[in-house]
């Protein structure tokens, strides 16, 4: 057996490459769309909104997850959609509108000169979402249970490693490029790159994707003439999901304990990139990349890694009320940052690290509480409808944000992101008592 042979039949030869390709075109559809729109002079308002409406796909994508088991094979739906999506970014690349200088300076592109691009993103984020579905389902199919556990560092690994490429690297290439032409050229580039590295991936997956015998469709086993009992076996699931006890104190809790963050998200951003006459911190794409898009999310990996580790000495209920002082009280850097609006880029720096690093650690709480909640029959799939809310808590606070910081300004609106806070003790009050004192523990 060559060398080749040997390194196609391991894990190593596609696990890294399938979690970091999943990553990419999350990170572009959901974070990276922000700053092209907002450096193309979208009003915050109308990229905010919109931006949060193509985040929809991964709301409700268990509402098409039986499908994926029912027709045609996991590693079908991969390369697939992993060719969807080049091919979809190549065409956004190729049709991105280009605004003139003024119409940018002043921030008054209308998005309505960015409507293809947003077809193009909402069927990426399609696509990407079912690729998600079908990958977590492939890993389980293609690995042994010894080989899943020793990955599943790895996987998650590489998918940390696609939010630094995505959201410092090309955020950062973009910055370079504006540099040395124009805002539009620069971001044509960029996205051709983006498209470019999908392209490759596909064409490096269709060789190096394992087909094992464990991957088939439901048609083509058990279910082959009787896909009905699958849809009825889905709807027992979601049935069974909502009489499980306290699931609108879990719902609430879904939807609210990271209410601060899903505001000030949507908006970090934006401030960092206005200029200050305008409440922001006027910071180039370059340097936005590397203070948030690299060193803050360095310091998100580090808060989860630590969060996980402190949860698994004292368990969740133990954990829970540090992690949500944690998930609230960082949101005071922005607020410190839009009232000072400092220049140094290390003071900058370091009120991101500390906001980012405390979103990680309390966000842990938020994964272990969904977790907890969806053990029982139905566990994988009443944790894929935990997700959808999650999606859904950060969906709508979005498509609100940008208009609300429109007519508060930025700094009101860091207040205001702060005092949702309240909401997210609330919650953790309610929540708390629920929670087996032993989770997290065994």
């Amino acid at each position: 057996m060559n060398a080749l042979t040997k390194f196609k039949q391991s894990p190593w030869a596609w696990v890294s490459t399938l979690y970091f390709i999943e990553g990419i075109p999350y990170f572009l559809v959901n974070e990276i769309s922000v700053i092209l729109f907002k450096k193309m002079g979208v009003p915050n308002g109308q990229m905010a909104l919109f931006t949060s409406l193509i985040y929809l796909p991964w709301v409700i994508k268990p509402l098409w997850s039986p499908f994926v088991d029912i027709i045609k094979k996991k590693r079908w739906w991969i390369v697939m959609m992993q060719a969807l999506m080049a091919v979809t970014l190549i065409l956004l690349t190729v049709t991105l509108p280009s605004p003139g200088e003024e119409m940018i300076k002043a921030g008054t592109t209308p998005m309505s000169m960015f409507t293809v691009t947003l077809i193009f993103f909402v069927i990426t984020a399609f696509a990407s979402a079912t690729h998600d579905i079908a990958a977590d389902g492939f890993y389980m199919l293609a690995l042994t249970q010894k080989n899943q556990s020793a990955f599943v560092g790895v996987r998650s690994t590489f998918y940390r490693l696609a939010n630094i490429f995505g959201n410092g690297v090309l955020v950062w290439i973009a910055g370079y490029l504006e540099t040395k032409t124009s805002i539009p050229a620069a971001w044509k580039i960029t996205m051709g790159i983006a498209s470019a590295i999908l392209c490759l991936f596909y064409i490096y997956h269709l060789f190096f994707i394992p087909r094992p015998d464990s991957d088939k469709s439901s048609l083509e086993g058990e279910f082959k003439n009787n896909s009905s009992k699958v849809m009825a076996e889905f709807g027992r699931t979601v049935v069974t999901y909502f009489k499980k006890p306290g699931v609108w104190i879990a719902i609430i809790f879904m939807l609210l304990y990271r209410l601060p963050e899903a505001f000030l998200l949507k908006m970090c951003k934006p401030f960092m990139l206005d200029p200050t006459d305008k409440g922001g911190l006027a910071m180039t794409t370059q340097d936005v990349g590397l203070a948030y898009g690299t060193i803050g999310v360095a310091a998100l990996l580090a808060g989860g890694i630590l969060g996980g580790i402190f949860s698994s000495k004292v368990g969740l209920k133990k954990a829970i009320w540090l992690m949500a002082a944690c998930m609230t009280l960082p949101c005071l850097t922005f607020v410190y940052l839009s009232m000072a609006q400092p220049t140094n880029f290390f003071i900058i720096s370091t009120c991101i690290v500390i906001e980012q690093f405390g979103y990680g650690f309390g966000f842990t709480a938020y994964m272990l509480y969904m977790m907890f909640f969806s053990e029982g029959e139905f566990k994988t799939s009443h944790y894929a409808i935990c997700t959808a809310f999650m999606s859904l808590s950060m969906m709508i606070p979005g498509m609100f944000a940008g208009f609300l910081q429109e007519s508060m300004g930025y700094s009101a609106f860091f207040w205001m992101a702060f005092a949702c806070s309240i909401a997210t003790i609330a919650v953790t009050f309610l929540a708390d008592r629920k929670i087996d004192p032993d989770y997290g523990l065994k």
